[in-house]
């Protein structure tokens, strides 16, 4: 019997998970403005766009200092763009500060 141990942490594969979750979600909201990875790099001052395209893929993260820039650009309140991001940035901190009715965190 041989035991297989991965080459990732078990975080490290929920954190990739929940990047690719937010990377579709943040598509969702992009193609449904109408807009182009280039276009919403240009409103969110990104020089390259092909840094969209790693965000929406999940390797990359909005960053903080651009939330409201996003928000703006996807027609999403920020408090609401920050807040859904978070869901899958950071579920633990998440969990804290809205935690569920039902009282379990996660």
């Amino acid at each position: 019997m041989s035991i297989q141990i991965s080459a990732k942490p078990r975080g490290s594969e929920l954190t990739g998970r929940l990047r690719r979750e937010a990377g579709s979600w943040l598509r969702d909201r992009r193609e449904a403005q109408g807009l182009s990875q280039r276009e919403l790099a240009r409103r969110v001052q990104m020089e390259y766009y092909t840094f969209i395209s790693q965000i929406e893929s999940g390797r990359g993260r909005v960053p903080a200092e651009r939330l409201e820039a996003w928000a703006q650009a996807l027609e999403i309140g920020p408090q609401e763009f920050a807040k859904t991001l978070m869901q899958y940035y950071d579920p633990i901190t998440y969990g804290l500060i809205f935690p569920p009715s039902n009282g379990t965190i996660l």
